[in-house]
């Protein structure tokens, strides 16, 4: 029944997004999204914002911030305090399986939740994986989210500090994830949930106001 089901969630994936196999990137080509020539207050036409769970939208606007090269990011402003609302800005440019994705995060305000993270293999707003940190919990947590209901892989404890920048790294090859936080291991794990293409986008949670900038992937060989 799992692997009818695993097979069924990677058929939404032509269905729901549109999802190619390939974007026509040779292995081992890095592609680093700009910000800079977007105009402030708005979306980066690239991307669709969605949302995991329930509460408000997100609000993905870009802005200037200097303490970037750039200057200039993308930050989720909305401020909805439901504890299961997650946030999606979904990179519409790029879907692949292996793969290596890098993002500069900076958890900037949020009572219930202050957090940023990077979802990959995204088939809809639902059905994805997910690698976020947490500034309020101290920690570095990789999950699967399966039709709506995430269920944590692995976590390791790390200093998240609010108002710094930090960058969090995943790399997807086969079955197997490996994560980086500020550019050191952190943690590695094994899961067959999503084998298929799929997107990458950026993630938050509740009423986490979190900036994002310096997001990078390399297709892997």
């Amino acid at each position: 029944m799992l692997t009818l089901r695993r097979a069924a969630l990677q058929g939404l994936a032509t269905a729901s997004l549109g999802i190619a196999p390939a974007v026509g990137r040779a292995a081992g080509e890095a592609s680093a999204v700009d910000f800079s020539n977007v105009p402030l207050g708005r979306l980066p036409q690239n991307f669709t914002a969605a949302r995991t769970g329930h509460g408000a939208p997100g609000t993905w606007v870009v802005q200037e911030d200097a303490s970037i090269p750039g200057g200039r990011v993308i930050i989720q402003t909305g401020a909805d305090k439901t504890d299961y609302r997650f946030p999606l800005a979904i990179y519409q440019e790029y879907s692949g399986t292996d793969f290596e994705v890098t993002v500069r995060i900076k958890p900037v305000a949020g009572e219930v939740d202050r957090a940023g993270g990077i979802a990959v293999r995204l088939i809809d707003q639902d059905n994805y994986y997910v690698l976020r940190a947490n500034a309020l919990e101290g920690n570095v947590n990789f999950y699967r989210v399966v039709q709506g209901v995430r269920r944590q892989i692995k976590g390791a404890s790390a200093k998240v500090g609010s108002g710094q920048w930090h960058t969090l790294g995943l790399k997807a090859e086969h079955d197997r994830f490996t994560a980086t936080f500020n550019g050191e291991p952190i943690l590695s794990a094994s899961d067959r949930t999503f084998t298929g293409p799929g997107k990458v986008a950026l993630w938050t949670k509740a009423d986490s106001i979190t900036s994002f900038a310096a997001l990078t992937i390399r297709t892997l060989a």
